[in-house]
């Protein structure tokens, strides 16, 4: 199914994209089973196949509304109904074309515009730590409403400082180091364990996902440009790969040659940066022999494993977390609608406050209902949303690794 072009979009690369991926589209309606929105309002409007009509729509020239704009707002960009998908639609590239064009038709009210402005500035920038300090010192006299939302302050513990043989390239993100920096230095006690040197880079930052989903584009392709040149530097001189331990990182890095491709003077370099990108559950089953055998001796534990949208959906990576964790000691509980998104997806949860808040007690209520130790997850989104509403410990996994690895055993590992 081809769809006619409005007249200003005849003949760009962003309308051919998007008729392109519509045309894929046979409405078959498989996506409806797990897609989140749905699953919670009921509305088709708050489908894949609901949303697609409406871009159709504003591809073909009709101006967009304000229902227009909330509906394709509640999407979560989980990207569930592109696992479904039997014929491949790119529904996550396409909700991206869609909401740049009714941004750009329809402005969104002065309110709504100066809310995502300072979440992109707050949450991508450098004054986002002092202001986490000083809800954390204050957070036993703010009401319980909010000082839920506010995470209990974390110390990261020791970074390793031996040189080792072998480099990988460690993005640190926006918000991870202040929210969590236990995650970024227990990747670094891990991969020190096994003989790899990894490499944080002050010349980069956020990763550009937040900012392309609150309604600048343009701003997060500098942003990716500007880690580009960070990181390859270093990529030439020897360090094997960008190591990612945030899903949502990976997921928005991965897609780097793709938002570049016309670019150029970038293509190739952001080609280049997607093909190195790797996950830690790409990396560590290469020595989960050698790490099975310093954690022989440790009982069991009981965990669930919650798998971010953006690494089983968006890079399609799942099961090998589980049979790692599993592999290391793990009792790995299975759980229903572990499909599902838990509403965190980024800055959703502070958007769309209701509908985040929904999911994360119907997955939370899944993933209790096992009766798990801890729940472990890869995403500090997910992380910190679950955690805020859980009476079960929430961390990321290379923290439960770490922890169970004692000293003595990481001497012997290397």
């Amino acid at each position: 199914m081809r769809t006619q072009l409005g007249d200003d979009l005849q003949g760009t690369r962003l309308g051919e994209e998007a008729q392109s991926i519509i045309g894929r589209c046979v409405h078959c309606g498989f996506c409806l089973a797990t897609c989140p929105t749905y699953q919670l309002l009921g509305d088709e409007l708050d489908s894949p196949r609901g949303r697609i009509y409406l871009i159709k729509q504003v591809l073909e020239g009709a101006r967009p509304t304000a229902l227009t704009q909330q509906h394709l707002d509640r999407c979560l960009t989980c990207r569930a109904c592109e696992t479904t998908c039997p014929s491949g639609v790119e529904y996550g590239r396409l909700i991206d074309i869609g909401r740049s064009l009714v941004a750009d038709r329809f402005p969104r009210p002065p309110v709504a515009r100066a809310l995502r402005i300072v979440l992109r500035k707050a949450l991508t920038g450098r004054w986002f730590t002092w202001a986490l300090r000083m809800g954390q010192a204050l957070r036993h006299v703010l009401p319980a409403s909010l000082a839920r939302r506010v995470p209990v302050r974390q110390e990261a513990g020791r970074w390793p400082n031996r040189p080792q043989s072998r480099r990988m390239v460690l993005p640190v993100g926006c918000v991870q180091p202040a929210l969590a920096p236990n995650i970024d230095a227990a990747t670094a006690r891990v991969f020190d364990a096994i003989g790899i040197e990894l490499i944080v880079l002050p010349g980069a930052g956020c990763c550009g996902a937040l900012t392309f989903h609150l309604d600048d584009q343009r701003g997060s392709l500098e942003a990716v440009r500007r880690n580009i040149d960070a990181w390859l530097p270093q990529l030439d001189a020897g360090a094997e790969a960008l190591l990612i331990n945030a899903s949502g990182c990976g997921a928005m890095i991965r897609e780097y040659g793709h938002l570049l491709r016309d670019d150029p003077a970038y293509a190739a370099k952001a080609e280049r940066v997607s093909g190195l990108t790797r996950d830690l559950a790409e990396v560590l089953p290469a020595f989960s022999d050698r790490l099975r055998g310093c954690l022989a001796d440790l009982p069991a534990q009981r965990v669930v494993f919650h798998p971010p949208c953006t690494l089983q959906h968006g890079q399609r990576i799942r099961g090998a977390v589980e049979s790692l964790i599993a592999a290391l000691g793990a009792k790995v509980l299975p759980f229903e609608g572990g499909h599902l998104c838990c509403g965190s997806a980024g800055a959703y949860s502070l958007l769309q406050p209701r509908i985040a808040g929904e999911l994360r007690e119907r997955k939370l209520a899944a993933l209790s209902a096992p009766r798990p130790d801890v729940i472990l997850s890869a995403n500090i989104g997910c992380i910190a949303h679950l955690a805020g509403g859980s009476a079960i410990p929430v961390q990321h996994w290379i923290e439960w690794l770490d922890a169970r690895l004692s000293d003595q055993s990481r001497g012997e590992i290397a």
